[in-house]
């Protein structure tokens, strides 16, 4: 294609957009946002996506929560005493957790899946984190903070990213297999 004719193609392409934003203009057509089906406005930038905040306070040391949600041995203890136990089928695949960043994590059967983002020790966890009812290459994020708090530890944690609509259902999964089975399993 020589250069004129990809001129005029572009122009022609132009021409229509502006004439479709003309005749709607002239129509009184502002009411429409073309951006509001994806919740964005017209930089891009969402309104509406969802996002959770939990705070849990166990009494224990910050090194003996992180290693509970790192190490997968204890972690299986953890799935053992959560709500998910109930709908696991016997002799689902246990835990498997790698403690490097970068690595792979499968929980609960693998219905949890992800990588390690970034791990500091007694500190800091972020993953990139899934179900496996979500469409392949769906990824959120979900940051466990380690706080001291007095002779204990606080967890700060917060999960962003995850498809819309799903927030409830992930907010009650977090308490029910994550922070009440820890709490049974460091024996508060």
């Amino acid at each position: 294609m020589n250069e004129k004719h990809e001129s005029r193609m572009l122009m022609g392409l132009n021409s229509r957009r502006q004439l479709i934003l003309n005749a709607a203009a002239a129509l009184g057509v502002r009411g429409i946002n073309f951006f509001s089906a994806q919740g964005a406005d017209e930089s891009g930038l969402s309104h509406t996506a969802e996002a959770i905040h939990q705070e849990s306070v166990f009494r224990t040391s910050r090194k003996r929560v992180y290693d509970a949600l790192t190490d997968a041995q204890q972690f299986e203890k953890v799935v053992r005493l959560s709500a998910a136990m109930q709908s696991m089928a016997i002799g689902s695949k246990p835990a498997q957790i790698s403690r490097e960043a970068g690595g792979a994590f499968s929980l609960f059967g693998g219905y949890i899946s992800g990588r390690q983002i970034e791990l500091v020790p007694a500190e800091l966890i972020v993953q990139a984190w899934r179900t496996q009812t979500w469409k392949p290459g769906e990824y959120s994020i979900a940051r466990f903070e380690l706080v001291e708090q007095g002779a204990g530890t606080k967890i700060i944690f917060d999960h962003q990213g995850f498809p819309n609509g799903t927030g409830s259902h992930l907010a009650a999964g977090w308490k029910a297999n994550y922070w009440e089975p820890l709490q049974k399993y460091l024996g508060m």
